[in-house]
């Protein structure tokens, strides 16, 4: 059976006619940028994150981006941020202009290692960016501990981790603020690019608000240097449509990794994702390691099964980083991870067959290449 990796489409049929009606409310009235639209999801969004306040804007990057403009961080800053990531979590902290300093992982959890965060942070230091990786919580408790201690802002980057609860609270609601992807394969996806922002600080949302509408309050009238980065009324509909599933959505997802952890413990070289007690992850992604990664994502293809590598590089070695600062052996673990890691087969609508056809082929071929 052909296994793509993820499909989109599946998500229109289910809630075709929830979509279609919002798409003609918004078209039917006419006003289609910061209307009435945005303001619902953004309350909507905000009470799912037990968070106070959102403020939608045009993507994940510009939601971490604005964050830390609003913050006043910038030029002689720092930030510390984790190793293991997608690059926009550093791009935010460039184009603030302050410089990223990473952290390598716990290799268990692959996310922010806390034991680690004291030895990175200097007088320079004003925030640590935590990432809800693969959609598991990071351990914010000592996080938050080691900010309190140094003054410092913790801005969650919660892009894959929407519906996650960490000790029982909702990620987005964990730190000083939370920046959100709403990009099409998240979790909560809209038809194209989108953002927020969830925070309980009040002064930060107005801010916010300023700085995604040119820094302008009132038309015409800019109180500061902004930014254009508002959501449009369509994706805050669409948004608006599957905020409502979102729940059912990602238990579909834990009964997907449910099937796969079950089906592969105890194979020899596969390393499953380890989930502490206290998280409740919502699977955005089902990643695995293995010493044989390209092997196996080559037989895994031969096979009709469609698998991602997150992420091939680290930040720290792409071109956009290459400055010399860094080099290949810098981050040790983070590297570790890019020439090893694997993710299967994830989405609320992947058949159990399918996810059974998954576990069944990565046993195969895992024997096979132990030989």
């Amino acid at each position: 059976m052909k296994v793509p990796f993820l499909e989109l489409k599946p998500a229109y049929d289910e809630l075709r006619s929830e979509l279609d009606a919002a798409y003609h409310r918004v078209m039917d009235s006419g006003w289609y940028l910061l209307g009435n639209e945005i303001e619902s999801f953004e309350a909507e969004f905000a009470r799912y994150c037990e968070a106070k306040h959102c403020i939608a804007v045009g993507n994940g990057l510009d939601a971490l981006h604005l964050i830390l403009r609003a913050y006043e961080i910038g030029a002689g800053d720092e930030v510390i941020v984790p190793t293991n990531t997608f690059i926009a979590t550093w791009l935010a902290v460039s184009y603030a202009g302050a410089t990223p300093v990473p952290v390598e992982p716990d290799l268990k959890t692959f996310n922010l290692d806390p034991q680690r965060i004291e030895a990175a942070i200097t007088p320079k230091t004003k925030a640590i960016m935590p990432v809800h990786l693969y959609g598991q919580p990071a351990d914010m408790d000592p996080i938050m501990s080691i900010a309190r201690e140094r003054g410092l802002k913790v801005i969650e980057d919660s892009a894959q981790a929407q519906g996650a609860r960490y000790k029982g609270r909702r990620t987005g609601s964990l730190g000083h603020a939370a920046g959100h992807s709403f990009y099409p394969g998240k979790n909560l996806g809209a038809f194209s690019d989108a953002g927020a922002v969830t925070t309980g600080d009040a002064k930060l949302a107005d801010r916010i608000r300023t700085l995604r509408n040119y820094g302008s309050k009132k038309k015409y009238y800019n109180e500061i240097k902004g930014f254009n980065s508002r959501l449009d009324e369509l994706q805050a509909a669409f948004l608006r449509a599957k905020l409502g599933r979102l729940d059912d959505w990602n238990a579909r997802r834990r009964n997907v990794a449910a099937l796969y952890l079950a089906e592969l413990s105890g194979a020899a070289n596969v390393t499953l994702p380890f989930v502490p007690e206290w998280a409740e992850p919502v699977w955005h992604l089902f990643v695995l390691r293995h010493p044989q990664r390209d092997a196996l994502q080559q037989k895994l293809a031969a096979a009709d099964i469609g698998t991602l590598i997150h992420y091939p590089m680290p930040p720290h070695l792409s071109g956009a980083y290459s400055d010399g600062k860094w080099s290949r052996g810098s981050f040790p673990l983070a590297e570790e991870l890019s020439d090893t890691v694997l993710s299967l087969p994830m989405g609320p609508h992947l058949a159990k067959e399918l996810a059974e056809d998954v576990a069944d082929n990565v046993r195969r071929v895992n024997q096979s290449l132990r030989g």
